[in-house]
C-alpha cells in the first residue's frame, strides 16, 4: 500500500453536534452507529472462527473431523451472509442522512465512515525517541498522550466543518508522523485496523499509509453526508450540496491517483472510480434542481434548456449504473444503491420529456412562429433551438411546419410525454423491486406526484376524435449549463503544529536519518579561542575544527550541536550559539554533539568540502573582519547549501 504524495461505518458520529442541539434524528444516527459497531465485531469473530476451521480442515487427515469442520464452516458461511445482510440494510439507510426540511426533494446517496479500532502507539514512539533520537522517552509523554488524544476524536468527528477540520488536522499530523518514526525500510510493528465503509470485513496492515488513506477516505464521506444534508428547496442549499459533492468527488480521486494496493475493496481502484461518477453525478442532480429553481418556465427556449439538463442528469446517472454493473463492482455495492441510480436515472430520463412537451404545448403562438424571411416576425432563435433539441429529427412532418402547426405540435408534445409516462413506470417498478428503497417514503412520494402529473398531461392531451397512432419521441441531446468540478482536498486549509517538534528540525531530525551515539564534549577556551568554525543554525553545525585547537579533542566535521550546558539547542539560531559560546566562563562550556553516520555523514562531508573550496570566491566581500595583514575571516557570510540534513544557512563563524 503505497504512501501519499501529499504532506499532510456507516454512521459513527458523535452522539451531540456542538453546532446544534441534540434532536430525534442525532438519535436515530446514535442507534445506528452502535449496531453497526456491534455487526462489525460479529463478523470480525466469524472471520476469525471460518480461518481457523479452514486451517484446520486443511491440516487433518481424519475423515471424521474433516466432515464435522465442514459443517461448521457451512454454519459460520450462513451466519456471515445474514451479518452482511443486515449491514447492507444499514449502509442503506439514506433518509437519516437527508435534511429535515418540508421541501420535497428525491435523495441523496451518502457514504458511512470507515471505522477503526484503537491503536495504542505509546511504547513504539518511546522506543523510537529512546533508541533513534537518543531522548528521554519519558519527556515526551505529553506529546504522545497529545497525538493519542487526537487519533480518538478522529474516530468520531461530527458531521460539519468542525469535523471535516478534524479529520484534516490528523491527516496532516501523520505526515509529521511519517517523517520522525517510519524509516523507509522498516515499521514499528504497529497494527492498524480498519473496517470496510460497507461491507466491514476488517482489514490490517502496519503501513503508515493504511492509516492516512482511511482518514482520507473518510473526508470524502463527510463531505457526501454534509452534502445529502442540505436544504435544496433554496439555491443556497443547493450551491452547499454542490461544493460538498464535488469535494467528496476529490477526496476519491485523489485517493484513487496517490495510494495503490489497498487491503479493502471500499478503497480499490474500481470502487473509488464509481464513487467519483456518483458525486459526479449528485452533483448534476444538484445543478438541475438549481436551474428549475431559478429559470422562469414561461419562455419557450428555456424550458428546453430545463428539459437538457434533466437529460444530462440521466445520461451521469446510466454512466454511474455501467460502473456498479463490472465485474469488480457488481457483487460490492449495495443493491440498494444500484436501484436507486436505476431510478433516477429513468426518473430524470422522463422529467426530460415531460419538459420537453411542456414547451412544446404550453407556450403561445409567439415564441413558436417562424418564417425564414422573417415577414411573421417570428422567432428564429427558438426555432433553432428546436431544430439541435433532438438527437435526431422526429418522425412525421418536418419542424419548419410543427413550429407553425399547433396540432403538429401536440402532436410531438403527446409523444413525449408517453416517452415521459413509460419512463416513470419503468422508475416506480425498479423501486418497487428493492425492499429498502420502498421504506423510503419521500422517494416513494416524489416518483408518486412525478408520474401523476405525466398521466394528467397526458390525459389532457388526449382526444376522443384522435385515432392516430402516437408516435415515437426521438431522444433529447442532454446538455448543462454547469459542467461538475473535482474539488482536490487543500491540506493547506488546516495548517497544523508538529506534535514532536520538540524532537527538532524535521529536516535533520528524521526517520530517515541514521545517527552515531550522542557525545558530550567539554571545551574550554584557549588563547587562541576555542579553534572550531561553526555554519548554518537549528541546528547549527561544526564546519571545522582548527588543527590543535582546544575543539580537536572532542569535535568533528559535521557535528551537530543539540544541546549546551544541558539546555536544548537543536532549534538555536546562529546567533544564539555565537553568543553562548563566546560568553562561556574560564570553567569551560559542555556540548552535547550528534553526528550522522554511514553515507549520510559521507554526503555531508562532501557538501562542507564544498562550502570550504567556495570561501575564496568573493560572494559577499560586504560584513567582513580582518585581523592584521593576514587577511583571514573571522566571521564570514557565504551561500546557503542544500545537505542531507536540512540547510547549512547564511552564517559561518570561527571562535
Amino acid at each position: 500500500f503505497q504512501n501519499a504524495l501529499s504532506p499532510c461505518n456507516l454512521l459513527y458520529f458523535p452522539h451531540s453536534d456542538n453546532s446544534c442541539p441534540t434532536s430525534g434524528r442525532d438519535t436515530q444516527r446514535s442507534k445506528l452507529q452502535h449496531r453497526r459497531a456491534r455487526i462489525n465485531q460479529q463478523i470480525n469473530k466469524e472471520m476469525r472462527m471460518r480461518a481457523g476451521a479452514e486451517n484446520l480442515f486443511r491440516a487433518t487427515t481424519n475423515n471424521k473431523v474433516k466432515e464435522t469442520v465442514a459443517l461448521e464452516l457451512s454454519f459460520v458461511n450462513s451466519n456471515l451472509q445474514l451479518l452482511k445482510e443486515e449491514l447492507e440494510e444499514l449502509n442503506s439507510n439514506m433518509e437519516v442522512y437527508q435534511t429535515e426540511s418540508e421541501a420535497i426533494n428525491v435523495p441523496m446517496i451518502p457514504l458511512g465512515l470507515k471505522e477503526t479500532k484503537e491503536v495504542d502507539l505509546t511504547v513504539p514512539l518511546k522506543d523510537v525517541i529512546c533508541e533513534h533520537y537518543g531522548e528521554d522517552s519519558s519527556l515526551f509523554d505529553k506529546e504522545i498522550k497529545e497525538f493519542m488524544e487526537l487519533r480518538q476524536a478522529m474516530r468520531t468527528p461530527s458531521r460539519n466543518e468542525a469535523g471535516l477540520e478534524l479529520l484534516m488536522e490528523y491527516y496532516n499530523q501523520l505526515y509529521y508522523l511519517d517523517q520522525r518514526f517510519f524509516p523507509p525500510h522498516r515499521t514499528l510493528g504497529v497494527h492498524f485496523h480498519w473496517y470496510d465503509s460497507l461491507t466491514g470485513v476488517p482489514s490490517c496492515q502496519r503501513a503508515l499509509a493504511f492509516e492516512k488513506g482511511s482518514v482520507l477516505f473518510n473526508v470524502g464521506a463527510l463531505y457526501t453526508q454534509i452534502g445529502a444534508r442540505q436544504d435544496r428547496s433554496a439555491t443556497a442549499g443547493i450551491d452547499r450540496a454542490i461544493d460538498a459533492f464535488q469535494r467528496a468527488a476529490g477526496a476519491f480521486n485523489y485517493l484513487k491517483e496517490n495510494f495503490s494496493n489497498a487491503p479493502s475493496l471500499d478503497m480499490s481502484g474500481p470502487s473509488l472510480c464509481m464513487l467519483v461518477r456518483l458525486m459526479i453525478a449528485q452533483v448534476q442532480e444538484c445543478v438541475f434542481e438549481r436551474v428549475t429553481l431559478t429559470t422562469p418556465d414561461t419562455h419557450f427556449i428555456t424550458q428546453l434548456q430545463v428539459a437538457k439538463e434533466a437529460a444530462r442528469v440521466s445520461d451521469v446517472y446510466s454512466l454511474v449504473l455501467q460502473t456498479m454493473s463490472q465485474t469488480l463492482v457488481k457483487d460490492y455495492v449495495p443493491f440498494s444503491w444500484a436501484s436507486m441510480v436505476q431510478v433516477k436515472a429513468e426518473h430524470f430520463r422522463a422529467l426530460s420529456h415531460y419538459n420537453a412537451a411542456v414547451a412544446l404545448c404550453d407556450h403561445t403562438r409567439k415564441y413558436l412562429c417562424v418564417s425564414v424571411k422573417d415577414d411573421e416576425g417570428g422567432d428564429e432563435e427558438s426555432a433553432k433551438a428546436l431544430f439541435q433539441f433532438h438527437v435526431s429529427s422526429p418522425a412525421g412532418p418536418p419542424l419548419s411546419q410543427v413550429l407553425r402547426d399547433p396540432e403538429d405540435r401536440r402532436k410531438l408534445g403527446k409523444a413525449h410525454l408517453r416517452c415521459a409516462v413509460i419512463r416513470h413506470e419503468e422508475a416506480m417498478r425498479v423501486h418497487g423491486l428493492c425492499k429498502i428503497l420502498r421504506k423510503m417514503d419521500i422517494l416513494q412520494e416524489v416518483l408518486s406526484f412525478m408520474y401523476k402529473r405525466s398521466l394528467d398531461k397526458y390525459s389532457e392531451m388526449d382526444r376522443e376524435d384522435d385515432f392516430d397512432e402516437t408516435a415515437e419521441a426521438p431522444e433529447i441531446h442532454s446538455q448543462t449549463q454547469h459542467k461538475p468540478d473535482i474539488t482536490p482536498p487543500n491540506f493547506s486549509t488546516v495548517p497544523v503544529t508538529d506534535i514532536f517538534q520538540r524532537l527538532g528540525p524535521l529536516s535533520v531530525f528524521c526517520a530517515r536519518a541514521r545517527w552515531g551515539p550522542v557525545r558530550v564534549v567539554s571545551l574550554q577556551r584557549g588563547d587562541g579561542g576555542l579553534g572550531l568554525t561553526l555554519r548554518g543554525d537549528s541546528p547549527v553545525l561544526v564546519a571545522g575544527v582548527v588543527p590543535g585547537g582546544c575543539a580537536q579533542a572532542g569535535l568533528r566535521e559535521g557535528d551537530y550541536i543539540v544541546a549546551v550546558d544541558g539546555e536544548d539547542f537543536k532549534w538555536a539560531k546562529h546567533g544564539e550559539v555565537v553568543h553562548i559560546l563566546k560568553s562561556c566562563s574560564d570553567r569551560g562550556i559542555q556540548l552535547v554533539m550528534l553526528s550522522p553516520s554511514g553515507d549520510e555523514a559521507n554526503a555531508l562531508q562532501r557538501t562542507i568540502g564544498r562550502a570550504k573550496g567556495q570561501r575564496t570566491a568573493p560572494l559577499l566581500n560586504w560584513n567582513r573582519k580582518k585581523t592584521g595583514g593576514g587577511g583571514r575571516a573571522t566571521k564570514r557570510l557565504g551561500s546557503t547549501f542544500s545537505l542531507p540534513f536540512g540547510n547549512l544557512r547564511d552564517c559561518e563563524s570561527m571562535y
